[in-house]
């Protein structure tokens, strides 16, 4: 089951970090079609967020055809996302990289930047679609 990680600070709306860290969550492998997403009862007691906000992003991944609603019973997977698992050797290579960055100094800011202007250059003029699942 995923947990659910809610920065307040982030500028990022929260009911789209649920979204993201869902959509993370399916292209890692993490959640699986027929997997259940925590209630929003239960996410609520874990982020103290408005249960409103958890029942929004639900919806959104509803509407994307990533989940349904199973009236009493839950939300549950319909569909992954993913390409990479968890356990790629590509995962494993990316994570001894960012070790290294660690001890060279850097912090996550520094980190996501660097990634991000490499990832751009690498994938720049793929579609927009690939793209907007990420938000």
């Amino acid at each position: 089951m995923v947990e659910y990680r809610i920065d307040r600070h982030s500028g990022v709306a929260t009911y789209v970090q649920i979204v993201q860290q869902t959509k993370q969550a399916l292209r890692l492998g993490m959640l699986r079609p027929g997997d259940q997403l925590p209630t929003a009862r239960e996410v609520v007691e874990a982020t103290a967020i408005n249960p409103n906000t958890v029942l929004k992003a639900y919806r959104e991944l509803e509407r994307d055809g990533l989940v349904e609603a199973r009236r009493g019973l839950g939300t549950f997977v319909r569909r992954g996302l993913s390409t990479a698992p968890a356990d790629s050797p590509l995962r494993a290579e990316l994570d001894a990289w960012a070790v290294r960055a660690r001890e060279a100094g850097l912090d996550h800011d520094d980190v996501a930047a660097l990634f991000t202007a490499v990832l751009d250059k690498h994938f720049a003029g793929q579609d927009q679609h690939s793209q907007g699942e990420a938000s």
